[in-house]
């Protein structure tokens, strides 16, 4: 159920995922995984789905409630992404540096921050299209426990980029989708 949970999110994020919603719960969902990562034997009980589901229905309701606050939720967004995909990115080459995990996550944070406050249209489309693949990846990873590495990497830079393409119109006639 788990692996297919995350599938499913990956898929609608790449879909959909400039949608404030969407990509708040999406975020939330990724977060909830990098989080499991640091808590030791989180995933085999009931917080495995309790965590990445209760922080993706938190992010749903942030990003889809307070649309009169876009700028300060897209800005909270993106430094949450940030951190999201540097967890996610440690998890999928299986690093972890310990303190250092926390560290590179406040270091992404700053990023995510950052690149939405100059380039918000695109900074959503772009963590879309990350947070979508790094998503599927970990819940095909689950699935499909040879699907590890170098594989791995490639199927999320694949995914993320026809996320990005997608979602930014370079597919077709389709308009930018914010």
């Amino acid at each position: 159920m788990f692996p297919i949970m995350l599938i499913a999110f990956g898929v609608a994020v790449l879909v959909f995922g400039s949608r404030l919603a969407v990509l708040g719960a999406a975020i939330g969902a990724l977060l909830g995984v990098g989080l499991l990562r640091l808590l030791p034997g989180a995933l085999d009980s009931w917080l495995g789905l309790l965590i990445p589901i209760g922080l993706a229905i938190l992010g749903a309701l942030g990003g889809g409630f307070a649309r009169g606050l876009v700028n300060i939720i897209t800005l909270v967004l993106g430094a949450v992404a940030g951190v999201a995909i540097v967890l996610g990115l440690l998890d999928l080459f299986g690093l972890s540096f310990g303190l250092l995990d926390w560290l590179l996550g406040l270091i992404g944070g700053l990023i995510g921050a950052v690149l939405v406050r100059r380039y918000r249209r695109w900074a959503l489309i772009i963590l879309a299209g990350i947070v979508g693949a790094l998503l599927t990846v970990r819940g095909l990873g689950i699935l499909l426990p040879s699907l590890q590495g170098p594989i791995a990497t490639l199927l999320a830079l694949a995914l993320a980029g026809g996320g990005i393409a997608y979602q930014g119109g370079l597919l077709g006639r389709r308009k930018p989708t914010t």
